[in-house]
């Protein structure tokens, strides 16, 4: 992914200097919008990073725990079944044991379910982030395609002016 993102920061920062080359430089403050430009968004892509692998560790942590108590769970289950085993004598015990398996099971579906809607809402936030990254880059690219074209048209038409000019003074 990380991969993907530098192809694409090169490509645009291409199209930019590209669209940029029309007078072969580009003034500092330019530069400096650029850079700055280039750093934010690489910043953003850091958080979204580190926050992605925040969201990871959580959910692996979410899913240790589960299997944790599935395993609590299943030892509990066999002291059950043993506890049946003798009958009548350890009833209310057996009967405490189940409550307490009922009540882990309560409370294993719900972090279950946590996990799995976090991970969907991250999910969906990266997704909408990057759209509106490609929006951003597109629109840029876009006003230096403008800006290129209004710098041609005037180059022009002081040209025709100054042609104009000599032409006015040879007469």
């Amino acid at each position: 992914m990380m991969q993907t993102q530098r192809t694409l920061e090169n490509q645009q920062s291409g199209q930019i200097s590209g669209s940029l080359s029309f007078n072969g430089t580009l003034s500092k403050e330019d530069e400096e919008m650029s850079k700055s430009a280039l750093s934010t968004f690489r910043a953003k892509e850091e958080e979204i990073e580190k926050k992605k692998m925040e969201v990871k560790e959580k959910v692996q942590a979410q899913l240790g725990r589960i299997e944790e108590e599935t395993k609590r769970l299943a030892t509990i289950r066999e002291v059950f079944w043993e506890l049946e085993a003798l009958a009548d004598p350890m009833k209310k015990e057996v009967s405490v044991v189940r409550k307490k398996i009922d009540a882990v099971n309560k409370e294993l579906k719900p972090l279950g379910q946590t996990c799995q809607k976090k991970e969907r809402e991250y999910k969906e936030a990266l997704e909408a982030f990057n759209e509106k990254n490609k929006e951003k880059v597109q629109l840029i690219t876009r006003l230096m395609e403008l800006v290129s074209e209004s710098e041609r048209m005037r180059l022009k038409k002081l040209e025709e002016l100054s042609k104009n000019i000599e032409t006015i003074r040879m007469a």
